[in-house]
């Protein structure tokens, strides 16, 4: 009893680790980004490369769910992650324009675009929940 009344009214520990673990996330995804894209030579380049080609196009998805619980949302953006990976190597593929930098690029630009579109969308329908009430 004592243990659980020590808790009460506070976060629980894991709670707060959470900023600095999306944190650490956001700049090992950074970095490997960074590194794909000046083609620097690096032990750390596969890796951390592909770590930013699942985190931001997972990212900009999840933003785009944020209705749902954060199970379903955390599957739907992996998945729809993966396929966003997958649809630009085809079509670079396809295009015959496939290179490493030009498909980190081109995830970038697709998960920023992504992302950009949820936020607008978030914040016209909170704008328009204000005006109605």
């Amino acid at each position: 009893m004592g243990e659980a009344a020590g808790h009460r009214g506070r976060r629980p520990p894991a709670a707060d680790s959470l900023p600095v673990v999306a944190g650490a996330a956001a700049a090992i995804a950074g970095v490997g980004g960074a590194l794909a894209l000046a083609d620097i030579g690096s032990p750390l380049r596969a890796p951390f490369t592909l770590f930013f080609l699942i985190v931001a196009p997972a990212c900009a998805v999840g933003a785009a769910l944020r209705s749902l619980d954060p199970l379903s949302r955390a599957v739907i953006a992996t998945g729809g992650a993966i396929a966003v990976d997958l649809l630009i190597a085809q079509t670079m593929l396809a295009l015959h324009a496939w290179t490493v930098r030009g498909g980190v690029a081109a995830v970038a630009a697709l998960s920023l675009l992504l992302f950009l579109l949820a936020h607008v969308r978030h914040h016209r329908g909170r704008a328009a929940r204000s005006r109605a009430s």
